[in-house]
């Protein structure tokens, strides 16, 4: 999974599935969604890309979308966000998510 920037962000979510992880690398449960994300990836064959944008290092970015907990997860198509969930998200509802969306 690629780290993003500030500056990155808008390219990275502009076409296709994208799964955006908001985390913090000092965040408990960001490592156990971390570790969902990578399943899904591993599962999804490139079908779905995931980013993380660490909410420490891309502050305007965080308070352009309001980030008040972490994780956040928010789930991108050709640009549009279509859902946002907040906390660890669990794995069986994304992916049901993701196919939906594809």
């Amino acid at each position: 999974m690629k780290v993003v920037s500030e500056q990155e962000f808008k390219a990275e979510v502009a076409e296709g599935l994208v799964v955006v992880d908001f985390f913090a690398t000092w965040c408990g449960p960001c490592h156990i969604m971390g570790q969902i994300l990578e399943t899904i990836e591993e599962e999804t064959d490139e079908k779905v890309k995931i980013i993380k944008v660490d909410v420490d290092e891309s502050k305007n970015l965080a308070q352009e979308f309001n980030i008040k907990s972490i994780p956040t997860v928010m789930v991108y198509k050709d640009g549009e966000l279509k859902e946002s969930h907040i906390g660890v998200w669990n794995e069986d509802e994304l992916i049901e998510l993701l196919e939906k969306l594809a």
